[in-house]
């Protein structure tokens, strides 16, 4: 079984950002439960997740059942151990710096990096897993590709669409992934990042495979939010 040991969550540092579409591999923080504990590590915020922390009936009959954070109970094969959580407090096409510093101090390879990014190829409400593949021009996975020497990296892309729904100038496209989700998009975006909180969960005790072939493809959440 593949495993899962870093998960970085992609995106700007501070409050003029925090809303951007550029964000929405950060923003999935707020719907992981529990809430990791977050301290200034690796030129970002660094957080070490024991994975038994998302059993929620630890005194059960079954002890191998686990619950993800949706409720759901998922079973694993074995003790679960440790998940290493990164957000790069450097900028987008920066994040390199802080992956490889935390990959290198915990000697976690490529192949063993879950990033979560925001995905222009993929409309609002949908989100998929994938195993390496290119860049798609994201400066962010473009970074970490430099620093780390390698593509070869698990990506959960969270799909923020296209402005007008098509490829557009340069120029449209930065100005869109740095400017906010709206309010209505917020709500199908609070759908979106629950269920991917979910699948990371799965991902990180049953293995990234076991995602698939569901989630290797597009996904919609809800099936109406497009």
């Amino acid at each position: 079984m593949k495993t899962i040991k870093l998960v970085v969550l992609l995106g700007n540092p501070g409050r003029m950002y925090e809303g951007n579409r550029h964000n929405a591999g950060r923003l999935l923080a707020g719907s992981l439960r529990p809430a990791p504990r977050w301290q200034g590590k690796f030129k970002g915020l660094y957080a070490q997740v024991n994975l038994a922390d998302f059993d929620r009936a630890a005194d059960a009959v079954q002890p191998d059942v686990f619950y993800t954070a949706d409720g759901a109970a998922l079973r694993y094969g074995g003790t679960p151990g440790t998940a290493h959580f990164l957000m790069p407090e450097t900028y987008m096409n920066l994040s390199g710096e802080s992956v490889a510093a935390a990959a290198n101090f915990y000697k976690i390879p490529c192949g063993e990096i879950l990033v979560v990014h925001d995905e222009l190829e993929l409309p609002l409400g949908q989100a998929a897993f994938k195993e390496g593949g290119g860049l798609g021009g994201h400066n962010g996975l473009r970074s970490i590709n430099t620093c780390l020497g390698s593509a070869d990296f698990w990506r959960l892309r969270i799909g923020i669409g296209r402005p007008g729904g098509k490829k557009n100038q340069n120029d449209d496209i930065s100005a869109w992934v740095l400017s906010d989700f709206t309010v209505d998009e917020t709500a199908v975006l609070r759908r979106v990042m629950d269920a991917c909180a979910t699948a990371l969960v799965q991902a990180l005790i049953a293995g990234p495979e076991s995602l698939f072939p569901e989630w290797r493809k597009k996904r919609l959440f809800p099936a109406d939010a497009a």
